[in-house]
């Protein structure tokens, strides 16, 4: 097979939402074939007209093309949608948003009916799409043969990280990276609100969080160490005792601030839980076992 060959696969593409019209936009600038299918046929209007075919049905799309990509609302529409087509010998590959456990669930759905599997999350808003310097990828998980046969042609809209051969496995670090996401936006909400009231521009408060957020990032890589290690007192520098110690203080601003404590309760009730059951000498790791149940 040429690279010539690779780069131009023909792809059915299922769903014309915001990601979906920006994934296929960029399979068609780069001169890939294109078949496209929506529910609502007017979406496919702008793509048809720089090259896309639309069809009249899913199942029609579905026939069109070995690789076909579904980007749809979610797990629920995915069965809707492929509800009577022919998946026999066809290289699935699902972006649509899953938990873990429905991502496996289609992976075997998808080999009941004779189809190879492939499952993505997308680290990516549209805009980002197409966009190689804005840093957007995509994880994979599923078939190593399926990802590798697919690579470069998935690889145009946005980069591709392989993470196992479990397909829930693309789901779970979609959602691992989007949790600690959301609890980075709450300390930063928090943070916000603390002078929400006073003569302080947030514009000017910005950057120095910004800042101060990319400082404290690497040390995840921490945590993960002493996670493999087992030793949680590996390397610390403030360790628990200090930091519960240390509490008491953020809680009094956010009281005289008044602002409600609602977003670092949680966090702080499991660091005390944690030095009352554990070591001080601990770093912050051990709230992640009282976590899991």
């Amino acid at each position: 097979m040429t690279q010539n060959t690779v780069e131009k696969t023909s792809v059915t593409l299922l769903g014309l939402g915001a990601m979906g019209t920006a994934l296929a936009h960029t399979w068609l600038a780069a001169g890939h074939p294109l078949t496209v299918w929506n529910r609502t046929p007017a979406r496919a209007a702008a793509l048809t007209a720089a090259g896309a075919r639309a069809a009249d049905s899913a199942a029609e799309a579905v026939a069109a093309n070995t690789l076909v990509v579904v980007c749809l609302l979610d797990d629920t529409s995915v069965d809707e949608v492929l509800a009577g087509t022919d998946l026999s010998d066809r290289d699935l590959v699902n972006l649509t948003t899953s938990t873990p456990a429905q991502a496996r669930a289609r992976a075997e759905w998808a080999r009941e009916r004779g189809a190879r599997y492939l499952d993505g999350g997308i680290m990516a808003v549209p805009p980002m799409i197409g966009v190689p310097e804005a840093g957007g990828y995509v994880f994979y998980s599923g078939s190593r043969e399926l990802f590798e046969r697919h690579q470069q042609t998935l690889a145009i809209p946005a980069g591709t990280t392989y993470v196992g051969e479990d397909a829930g496995f693309a789901a779970l670090h979609d959602v691992a990276l989007l949790s600690a996401m959301y609890g980075m936006f709450a300390g930063a909400a928090h943070a916000f609100a603390l002078i929400r009231k006073e003569d302080i521009d947030p514009a000017a408060l910005a950057p120095l969080l910004a800042d101060w957020l990319v400082a404290m990032a690497p040390a995840v890589h921490q945590t993960a160490d002493q996670l493999r290690s087992g030793d949680y007192t590996k390397g610390v520098v403030s360790n628990l005792a200090m930091q519960v110690a240390g509490t008491p203080t953020f809680l009094s601003t956010a009281e005289q601030q008044g602002v409600s404590p609602e977003l670092l309760n949680p966090y702080f009730q499991l660091m005390r839980r944690r030095l009352a059951e554990a070591s001080g000498e601990e770093d912050l790791t051990g709230v992640i076992d009282l976590l899991v149940h």
